[in-house]
């Protein structure tokens, strides 16, 4: 089974955040990737003890970022799987909303909690199957050597190279998160709303374990 810290998963889902879609179209999926990682990793570095102790600052930073974002609705749809298409356009909304704030809240602590080395976008990225998918490896070399690959999933929409999914280690994220909205739908009886309202992304490291 694999094992990665939760402070990890944080920290790369909050790469993921720092990504803005205001690239050029000519900008390759692992030039988009390493401007996103630059940009992040100049804001905090050497600041990683003032935003310990002022999180609601760190929060948003990541917030802003926001505005020009991995592509959230693809996501949430992927995220609420075969109960994607009956929900209303107001629960699809409001989930996406909710799900993006969650990982504010939840995943801004990584980005002073996971104590790295190094962030490395690997040269010779793997070739395209499709024209509008990509995926972009990476490394994260934590202090005492440990190397946790990353993989980033994207697509290109409307002329944007957007994330989509992120792999850990070898642990879909994406995946992760749609097996526990699908068995928080089972616990809530299919109730949308319940579940929305209490939805709150748990990567743990026992449900890593599992392999989800």
């Amino acid at each position: 089974m694999n094992r990665i810290p939760l402070a990890l998963v944080t920290l790369v889902l909050s790469l993921m955040i720092s990504l803005t879609v205001q690239a050029a179209p000519e900008r390759s999926p692992d030039e988009v990737i390493r401007h996103s990682v630059e940009t992040l990793t100049g804001k905090i570095e050497g600041r990683r003890d003032h935003f310990a102790q002022n999180m609601p600052e760190l929060e948003a930073l990541v917030d802003d970022s926001l505005e020009n974002i991995a592509d959230f609705r693809y996501i949430g749809a992927s995220v609420m799987g075969r109960y994607f298409a009956n929900a209303t356009p107001r629960q699809r909304s409001r989930f996406v909303d909710t799900f993006r704030q969650t990982l504010i809240d939840t995943y801004a602590k990584g980005l002073v909690t996971f104590d790295y080395r190094e962030l490395r976008v690997l040269d010779g990225q793997r070739e395209r199957r499709h024209e509008d998918q990509a995926s972009v490896d990476m490394e994260v070399v934590a202090k005492d050597g440990t190397v946790y690959p990353v993989s980033y999933s994207l697509r290109l929409a409307d002329g944007d190279w957007r994330v989509v999914n992120v792999i850990v280690n070898g642990i879909n994220l994406g995946l992760t998160f749609r097996n526990q909205f699908d068995q928080a739908m089972r616990n809530h009886g299919r109730d949308y709303d319940a579940v929305i309202d209490g939805w709150s992304p748990d990567v743990g490291v026992d449900e890593l374990e599992q392999g989800a």
